[in-house]
């Protein structure tokens, strides 16, 4: 069972203005890790408060705050940044 990823046009913004060497390394991540899994929970965290319902994923300094759609397989990307910037 795989997972489609998809980004928001927030988060797609967001991960251009980005270092070149850290784009990779996101996409990487969610490409090899996230993508070909069976369960993407089991590498993040569920976060908590009103960002209920969001999962994070640590890549190094960065973050991604994602929504995972359970009925279409899907890791929708809302948010990506450092990790100072990412819940602003």
């Amino acid at each position: 069972m795989t997972w489609t990823v998809e980004w928001d046009d927030r988060a797609r913004r967001e991960l251009r203005r980005l270092d070149r060497a850290v784009q990779r390394q996101i996409l990487c991540y969610f490409r090899e890790r996230i993508a070909t899994d069976d369960d993407p929970r089991r590498f993040g965290r569920g976060l908590r408060h009103e960002l209920q319902g969001l999962w994070r994923y640590r890549i190094d300094d960065y973050r991604a705050v994602c929504r995972i759609e359970d009925d279409h397989l899907v890791v929708l990307v809302l948010v990506v940044g450092h990790r100072r910037q990412v819940y602003e």
